[in-house]
């Protein structure tokens, strides 16, 4: 019998009536809570319902939806049935959706809102092996001729109630579980080509659960804590997270709107909680700009605050050491004085760890937050790796690095500077996708992560960059485009960058400003504008972006510098297909869309050394 089948059980008795699950209700939008007792009672339905309903011993089961209670349910529903429950972020389009569940062979499709419902029944008849759909919120209208769907409440009732033939069946399902099964499809949203199928067995969570308990042993020691899940349970890094909350008794509240992130942050005040960069370089961006607001004296306080934070948290605790006392005394007033208030604004009162990887995140920033008490976890990895490659030692960590590799993975750079990585975490391959399997994993076990970076003498691992988004100038220079877009993107009027350059003789860049943050300064300013376009063309405005721009480029080579760059009066989407379901820019869409803009950018240079010449 598989870890994960006896997981929640085991939990169960020992947690009792103790809250799992938190999750706001769909009526009332106040929030809820699952105890163990009744997470296990509903897993032992889902389960029972999936078996009723065909679904076979590593059968395939979509989930469409943003997260929620009941997606926790029916993975654990299928690990019950050997099943493998495959998400599909909540975000994809109808052709990545046909894709996902004619490429798995899924079933079932569990489809969350009126949208996703919507698209699930586009797909029904592009997809043989659907059986039927599954809608999870209460308010979807089904369509009237529809007959193959069922709501959750419906589909829970078939596995109520059972006879004993099924109940032994199901039984024998949990038994012959093996730890070489699948246990989940995930699709990547790669930058370039289509989606492929990551599969990870019972063995790689197992291995990964293992490694991250043995790494956070002096840290997850509280059973009344709470973690927020910020990310979709389709992205792998959320997904780990929360099966190490699951197997320590760390309490999950779930966010179902990922627009009211902000929102439950302040109502869960979480001790824990993974996140993209993206996420503090707001934070980072809002204190700052309030900083910048606030009266002299304020802004003298908080400035000697930081100092201090820094000196003491970076210094000193960053490597387990005790800090002087004068220090420590300066430290503990301030954090009475102006880290706890601040904290508490954002929402983390409490915190206590918050896992972050997915980008880069700038050094400064991190410095920043762990100066205040914010303790940011920076870590690497790929779903291939089942998330955690590395990440922050508490204490020894040093800035720069993405932490040591995970206990039991190894990891070494290869040719190009790229990060290989072997070890019991590592996928099985790519589902129907030998080739690619080959290609990705060598004859030696190694997986080739496309990643670019370095060991450092400490054994962390220093990430640069993605091999294939390096860029190359016309004179032969190397370009590290996300170094330059996670440079910019922690300014406050900056909300999305795309640098330009493969083949170009000099970097140039498209960026999307925060449009409320122009609009405030053109009202400042006293700028007329009646649009955004308005806005992104207006000169003063652009040379107050260039003036900012040239400030975080100082100390930068003259080639690596951004020398030309347009303000998009629109934002690169997902809809668009200008982003992957985790927010990376997908460069080539990117380059194709903007073709025109991004040649202007360079004939524009042309035509003003020929206006020189003349």
């Amino acid at each position: 019998m598989n870890k994960f089948v006896q997981l929640i059980p085991n939990q169960s008795k020992k947690y009792g009536e103790r809250e799992a699950l938190r999750f706001r209700d769909y009526a009332t939008q106040v929030w809820s809570s699952i105890t163990w007792v009744g997470f296990s009672e509903l897993i032992d339905r889902a389960a029972g319902a999936l078996l009723v309903n065909g679904v076979e011993q590593q059968g395939r089961v979509c989930l469409f939806t943003q997260n929620c209670p009941e997606v926790l349910i029916t993975h654990f529903g299928a690990f019950y049935n050997r099943a493998i429950p495959v998400p599909i972020y909540a975000t994809s389009s109808k052709e990545e959706v046909a894709y996902i569940v004619n490429d798995s062979g899924a079933s079932i499709l569990f489809a969350g809102d009126q949208s996703q419902y919507d698209i699930a029944r586009q797909v029904v008849a592009e997809c043989p092996s659907l059986k039927f759909i599954v809608t999870l919120h209460p308010d979807v209208k089904h369509h009237p001729d529809d007959k193959s769907t069922l709501t959750w409440d419906e589909f829970l009732a078939t596995g109520t109630k059972l006879g004993q033939e099924v109940l032994s069946q199901l039984e024998e399902r949990k038994q012959a579980g093996i730890d070489t099964d699948i246990m989940y499809l995930i699709y990547t949203s790669g930058t370039t080509g289509v989606p492929k199928g990551v599969m990870l067995t019972h063995s790689n969570m197992c291995h990964a659960m293992d490694a991250h308990i043995e790494r956070f042993e002096a840290i997850i020691d509280d059973k009344t804590d709470i973690s927020l899940s910020f990310l979709p349970f389709s992205h792998v890094f959320e997904l780990g997270w929360t099966m190490v909350c699951l197997c320590t008794g760390i309490r999950v509240a779930i966010n179902y709107n990922p627009k009211e992130i902000q929102r439950a942050v302040k109502d869960v005040q979480p001790n824990y909680m993974c996140s993209v960069p993206r996420f503090w370089e707001k934070v980072y961006t809002a204190i700052n700009d309030n900083l910048q607001n606030a009266k002299p004296v304020v802004r003298m306080l908080i400035k000697q605050a930081i100092r201090v934070g820094k000196t003491r948290n970076l210094k000193y605790v960053r490597l387990g050491k005790k800090a002087p006392a004068l220090i420590e005394k300066q430290y503990q007033y301030f954090e009475k004085k102006v880290f706890n208030k601040l904290r508490s604004a954002i929402g983390v009162t409490d915190g206590k760890l918050f896992p972050t990887a997915g980008a880069m995140l700038s050094d400064n920033i991190t410095e920043f937050m762990h100066a205040v008490g914010i303790n940011i976890c920076i870590g690497y990895g790929l779903s291939e790796t089942n998330a955690s490659v590395s990440f922050f030692t508490q204490p020894g960590w040093t800035i720069g690095t993405v932490g040591m590799p995970i206990p039991g993975v190894q990891v070494k750079i290869g040719d190009q500077n790229e990060i290989l990585v072997k070890g019991p975490t590592v996928m099985r391959g790519y589902y129907n996708k030998p080739e690619e399997t080959e290609r990705a994993i060598d004859a030696d076990g190694w997986f080739h992560t496309g990643d670019c970076g370095e060991i450092a003498p400490t054994g962390e691992i220093i990430l640069t960059e993605r091999l294939k988004d390096l860029y190359k100038t016309s004179n032969g220079k190397y370009i590290a485009p996300q170094v330059l877009e996670t440079m910019l993107g922690q300014d406050k009027f900056i909300e999305q960058v795309a640098i330009i350059g493969d083949g170009r003789k000099y970097v140039s860049a498209l960026i999307v400003p925060d449009f409320e943050e122009l609009k405030a300064y053109a009202d400042k300013k006293h700028i007329e504008h009646q649009s955004i376009e308005d806005l992104v063309n207006n000169t003063d405005i652009r040379k107050m972006i260039e003036s900012r721009i040239n400030d975080y480029q100082k100390g930068l080579a003259s080639y690596e510098q951004i020398k030309r760059f347009v303000l998009l009066p629109k934002a690169f989407t997902m809809e668009n297909g200008e982003l992957t379901n985790t927010l990376k820019i997908k460069r080539a869409v990117i380059n194709k869309r903007y073709a025109l803009l991004i040649d202007a950018m360079y004939a524009a240079d042309y035509r003003k050394k020929k206006d020189k010449q003349e």
